[in-house]
């Protein structure tokens, strides 16, 4: 039995390996994009069916950023929808046959871990400036600046083997009992996988923005107040 951590290349374009995982997150990729011109080229202002649904998707995604961060939503709402819409569909991505689910190779859910970490960075430098956010790791005393840099990147690796591992478990489960009970028996368990591919979505989405916010509430801590007594 092939070990998961290993990824076996389609085809090559020059010295670049090119594997499932890329072929189906590119697919995905292009997928949403296309949908997203689709379906967004003719908005009204009295919304129909599939607008509403749509509207409705984005005020999700905006209620859930203001209960988490209190914040204006429009900076992070792009980012933490396109997460969990891309894990989603991701995860679910193992119902058509013949394909396996990007997120079940580590290569990707250590990309998305890596985007995670850089938006940590990014927001963080943006709300307090590169040296309010450098030294938000030296809190509460600079004692604990290893551990606290230490944990940044921890945090980051615990959402890429979270998700791993869960995706990967679906994945070996359902290929189990299709091998070995036929090809309508698994039908409970897909639908089962389908249930954890959301969860998982929804908890990588709303730990990165856990995260993310951690570093914005920091930043605004390192904030000198103005003459008025209020943070500037």
């Amino acid at each position: 039995m092939e070990s998961p951590l290993r990824s076996v290349a389609w085809f090559m374009i020059g010295p670049i390996p090119i594997t499932h995982a890329v072929v189906v997150t590119w697919g995905l990729m292009i997928l949403m994009v296309g949908l997203s011109i689709l379906l967004t080229r003719n908005l009204k202002r009295v919304p129909g069916r599939l607008q509403a649904v749509l509207e409705l998707i984005v005020a999700t995604v905006d209620g859930q950023i203001r209960d988490t961060m209190r914040a204006d939503p429009s900076p992070y709402r792009a980012l933490i929808g396109t997460l969990f819409l891309f894990i989603l569909l991701a995860n679910w991505a193992s119902l058509v046959p013949g394909v396996e689910p990007p997120t079940a190779a580590i290569e990707t859910d250590a990309a998305l871990a890596l985007i995670v970490f850089c938006a940590i960075v990014w927001f963080g430098v943006k709300a307090s400036g590169v040296w309010g956010y450098l030294k938000s790791f030296a809190l509460p005393n600079p004692l604990m600046l290893p551990l606290n840099f230490v944990e940044s990147l921890t945090r980051t690796f615990s959402l890429l083997v979270r998700l791993f591992g869960n995706v990967m478990s679906g994945v070996f489960v359902v290929g189990i009992v299709l091998s070995l009970a036929g090809l309508l028996v698994p039908i409970p368990f897909m639908a089962l996988e389908m249930l954890t591919g959301a969860i998982q979505a929804y908890i990588f989405a709303i730990l990165a923005l856990v995260f993310i916010a951690g570093a914005v509430s920091e930043g605004k801590s390192q904030t000198p107040p103005t003459e008025n007594g209020s943070s500037s």
